[in-house]
């Protein structure tokens, strides 16, 4: 088993180095091509000019990032870790020089000339330098990984032999190991068998043999005289059974004539002269049947207090019933008149609201009213505005005709002066002067219109300041009848749920009268029933011989008087 534990080891490091190296030559390999193909994108891109060659060049340069940071944590050999890392510096070492430089220049406009210089510069631009150093560590991985799978095929085939040979060589000594046992175990085990036998066949005078023994045998030798001694106790349970059987018969029949006595009602008999085991019974059985004498012999006592008080609950019942049915009436008589008194205040309340809407109606309708005469008063506050501009404007009119008239004459005056020539303009000037004439009459006539007119309108306005006064005190008035309606209706409408709640609590306790009335009869009922079942109750106590007269003598209970509620 040690050989096949080591050479097991041995193929479980084989396949974790074998793991590894191919985990390292996969990562190397993914390396090599990240670089070709940021290689080859960069060339596409150059060509042209497609910015989608990017996408692939920039995820090309990020995997050999990442990729070549978990390849540095998997190597150990500082030959390909120093690899390794000439790779990583050629790769960055051409992207700055040719990769990342002309990307940016064909971006800039300057394709012509980088391609130019990519193709003068040959072998130059080649990615040989970074690629290289990453086949070195392939291949030496692949040597690795052939050196250890030759060392697992190894481990195989000798783990095959050492199980081959260790089988054979467990089978030899599980032969031996099961004669040597056969003769160990076999012959013990036969003795026992037989002194079993012998048990079973019920000797229980016989020797059980190798219980000195320290093993399983000994154990089970044990156990034999185990059963071997239960065997003989038993015998004796046996005996001590016989004994105790004819005790207990004696016991159950004295105590199932002791029962006999007692379901015919003989309270007094008693158990005497039991085994010791059931004395305990006994005592047990004699306490019981004095307690149950005490019981019974209570039992008649309370049963004819019973039989007197149930009586006399039936006899105050009836009254009580009595005096319930005339309060019912009364209180049914009381529900009805308060539910007449309720639907007239309720009509009352209905009818105080109406007439609070109709004072609120007009009340609006004189505020309105008010309202207009106000407006008719500053209308006719306007209107003598207006005639005092009038008026103002006449006396214009009338300065202008009187200049007028001074013209005319001057004109007249001129064209006397001017003799013959002049005639057609006096004519003229006449006309002027009696037209000036005319107009000033005329506004004269106007003036005495607006003046009169002025006079009614500050009548008309004094009269119609008065009416909007007498609408003030209106309004007033009518805003104290509107408060004294709306009170009278709040306290017909609160008097109203009053009556309501009165009304309900009267229908309330009338249904609760009806109610205690209805129990009133149920107890009565009960009281009569109960004075039944106390007679019963007395009939079935008298069956009982207590040894005493208690349940008979105190069958007349004594006499007790009730108060009647009605001479209150």
């Amino acid at each position: 088993m040690i050989v096949f534990f080591v050479n097991i080891t041995m193929i479980s490091t084989s396949t974790d180095r074998n793991n590894l190296s191919q985990s390292i030559h996969a990562k190397a390999l993914a390396l090599e091509t990240s670089i070709l193909r940021q290689n080859s994108q960069f060339r596409g891109f150059l060509v042209t000019g497609d910015a989608t060659y990017l996408k692939s060049y920039d995820e090309g340069r990020d995997e050999y990032d990442r990729t070549s940071t978990e390849l540095e944590a998997l190597l150990t050999e500082p030959a390909q870790k120093d690899a390794l890392l000439k790779s990583r510096e050629e790769t960055l070492a051409w992207r700055k020089q040719w990769g990342d430089r002309l990307i940016a220049a064909v971006k800039s406009g300057q394709r012509e000339s980088a391609q130019a210089e990519v193709r003068a510069a040959g072998k130059a631009v080649l990615t040989s330098a970074a690629v290289l150093p990453l086949r070195d560590i392939r291949e030496a991985q692949v040597k690795l990984i052939d050196e250890n799978s030759a060392r697992q095929e190894s481990a195989i085939s000798t783990a095959r032999i050492v199980l081959v040979l260790g089988a054979i060589a467990l089978i030899g000594i599980a032969i031996m190991l099961a004669m040597m046992l056969t003769r160990m175990i076999a012959r013990p085990v036969t003795r026992l068998t037989g002194t079993m036998a012998d048990l079973a066949a019920g000797k229980n005078d016989i020797a059980v043999p190798d219980t000195d023994r320290a093993d399983e045998l000994g154990d089970m030798a044990k156990a034999v005289l185990v059963f071997r001694d239960a065997a003989v106790a038993q015998e004796k349970a046996t005996a001590e059974k016989v004994r105790s059987e004819a005790a207990q018969q004696q016991v159950v029949s004295d105590l199932a004539a002791a029962l006999g006595k007692m379901s015919a009602g003989d309270l007094t008999v008693t158990l005497k002269n039991f085994p010791g085991e059931y004395r305990k019974l006994e005592e047990d059985f004699n306490a019981a049947l004095g307690a149950l004498r005490e019981t019974m012999g209570s039992i008649a006592l309370a049963t004819g207090n019973i039989h007197g008080g149930s009586g006399e609950i039936s006899q105050a019942s009836d009254d009580l019933s009595r005096r319930t049915e005339q309060q019912a009436a009364s209180l049914e008589e009381t529900a009805a008149a308060m539910t007449q008194i309720t639907a007239t205040v309720q009509n009352s309340a209905a009818g105080a609201g109406e007439a609070n809407k109709l004072v609120r109606a007009t009340q609006a309708d004189a505020k309105e009213s008010s309202k207009v005469v106000g407006d008719a008063v500053a209308a006719m506050a306007e209107i003598e505005k207006s005639s005092q501009e009038i008026t103002k404007i006449i006396e214009v009119i009338d300065k202008i005709a009187f200049q007028t008239n001074l013209l005319a004459l001057n004109a007249s005056v001129e064209a006397a002066h001017a003799g013959e020539a002049g005639r057609a303009f006096a004519v003229v000037a006449n006309e002027v002067r009696a037209l000036a004439q005319r107009s000033a009459d005329a506004a004269q006539e106007i003036g005495t219109l607006i003046s009169n007119s002025s006079k009614q309108v500050e009548g008309g306005v004094s009269l119609v300041g008065e009416a909007g006064k007498a609408l003030t005190r209106i309004i007033g008035s009518v805003d104290e009848v509107s408060g004294l309606v709306s009170q009278i209706a709040m306290a017909a409408d609160q008097q109203s749920s009053a009556l309501a709640q009165v009304n309900t609590a009267i229908t309330e306790m009338d249904k609760v009268t009806q109610q205690n009335a209805a129990m009133v009869e149920e107890s009565n009922a009960a009281a009569r029933s109960l004075s039944d079942e106390a007679t019963g109750l007395a009939s079935l106590v008298g069956r009982f011989n207590t040894g005493a007269d208690a349940g008979r003598a105190s069958r007349t209970a004594p006499a007790r008087t009730l108060r009647s509620v009605g001479a209150r």
